[in-house]
């Protein structure tokens, strides 16, 4: 079966592209909005001595930080008034998804249709403030106690001003990613996080290949990494569209003398159900110790140093919690987004079955057993994706947006973009082989 990004170029006609004015409309918005995202990551706290900061980032860079600041395309490194970027709300969006699964009366709510799943995005807004609220209080305590004179006149107002704003920027890029998501194409929180990546891979890719100018790392390790950021590419775009489709069978019913029903359908169960939940919060809590470290310039507890010693890339404790953590995720995220025993419910109401499956809980165990299996090699996938650019990172001081997870987002957004770009297209043919059709039978 083609994919969506086969199908658009086999069937791509400008002719009716230049016609798909709604298509155009929505992708003249979505560029503007991320614009707009991009030029606020230029636009500096209030406060923040930016030459003594950027040299404190550059003593705890290999933490936490960097990753984030990949995600943030560089605000952090600036210290701008997206610092916190869209993590909060991605956070809380997480915990909501958790909090459904273990409390009845937000299960209860999530089934209540549109109506249910306004009130789960107000509460998701409600912990995106809360969050976002303690974790720029943090970052302001911790600018104000780093050496080097990174505030400029430290104090209570310095905390609000800086709590402030970047709460404000974080509502903002929330707001963004729900306009692009309703006016624009594609997932908008993604593509937010997918625009900082993209936009720091020109900068990352000169650092490397001054590597390779200066003799840092030999020619042969360069064309290496590029052959196996390719081939990861290739292995990403496949594992992604790889499913598991279980039959499933409706029984005929007579209703008068006209029989309906007894068609048969599919239930697609994806390789990799998770996306690229596991890989980032694997990272952000190995990372963590790093990054407490670097912030208290190597005077913090002494267990804590320790732990960032060993803690780190290319360790093998490190290798393996990664490992660890990555199927765990896996595992308790796909728990999460899928449920067996209500699909299985589901399948019973509408008078579906599996073929060989009595319906009801040998149908539940069935789609257990199955979804587990795919989730080893989900998990399997993901460690291999995320931990083989690791490797090469640690050993030859690669730049960081080079790593698994960065890949990994940017091609599955790219590939979900691609998808809704392919749909609108579609839709708009239809529309015209529609509108044709009423004309036809107008002049008739």
């Amino acid at each position: 079966m083609a994919s969506a990004a086969e199908q658009l170029a086999a069937n791509l006609n400008f002719g009716s592209f230049a016609k798909a004015t709604e298509l155009k409309k929505r992708l003249w918005f979505t560029l503007g909005a991320l614009i707009v995202f991009r030029l606020g990551t230029y636009i500096p706290l209030p406060g923040i001595n930016v030459q003594a900061f950027a040299d404190v980032f550059n003593q705890a860079k290999g933490g936490i930080l960097g990753m984030f600041n990949m995600f943030a395309g560089g605000a952090i490194e600036r210290m701008s008034i997206f610092a916190l970027n869209i993590m909060p709300y991605i956070s809380a969006s997480i915990i909501v998804q958790l909090l459904t699964a273990v409390i009845p009366s937000l299960e209860t709510m999530k089934k209540e249709g549109e109506a249910g799943r306004k009130k789960i995005n107000q509460y998701t807004r409600y912990g995106t403030v809360i969050l976002a609220i303690f974790q720029s209080y943090g970052l302001a305590v911790a600018l104000q106690g780093a050496k080097g004179g990174t505030v400029i006149d430290p104090g209570p107002f310095f905390i609000i001003s800086t709590v402030v704003t970047m709460v404000g920027g974080t509502m903002f890029l929330m707001w963004l990613g729900e306009q692009i998501t309703a006016r624009g194409v594609g997932n908008g929180t993604s593509l937010i996080i997918f625009t900082g990546i993209v936009a720091a891979l020109p900068k990352a890719l000169m650092q490397l290949l001054e590597l390779g100018r200066t003799g840092a790392i030999g020619f042969g390790i360069l064309a290496l990494l590029l052959a196996v950021a390719v081939g990861v590419i290739f292995f990403i775009v496949f594992m992604e569209r790889a499913q598991r489709r279980l039959i499933v069978q409706y029984p005929k019913r007579q209703v008068g003398n006209k029989v309906y029903g007894g068609e048969a359908s599919h239930l697609p169960l994806k390789l990799n159900t998770s996306g690229v939940i596991p890989p980032i919060f694997a990272s952000s809590l190995l990372l963590l110790p790093a990054t407490v470290t670097g912030f208290s310039g190597g005077t913090g507890p002494e267990i804590l140093q320790t732990i960032a010693r060993y803690v780190t890339h290319g360790q093998p404790l490190y290798i393996v919690l990664y490992m660890a953590l990555i199927v765990f995720f896996s595992f308790f995220y796909t728990a999460v987004v899928f449920n067996p025993t209500e699909t299985a419910e589901n399948l019973k109401k509408y008078g579906g079955f599996i073929p060989g499956i009595r319906p009801g809980k040998n149908t539940a165990d069935y789609l257990d057993f199955v979804l587990t299996r795919l989730t080893v090699l989900g998990a399997g996938y993901l460690v291999v994706v995320c931990l083989l650019p690791e490797l090469l990172m640690a050993k030859n001081a690669i730049p960081f947006y080079f790593g698994g997870t960065s890949l990994l987002i940017v091609v599955t957004v790219t590939m979900d973009t691609v998808a809704q770009i392919h749909s609108h297209l579609l839709a708009h043919q239809y529309e015209g082989l529609i509108k044709k059709a009423k004309l036809r039978g107008r002049r008739g």
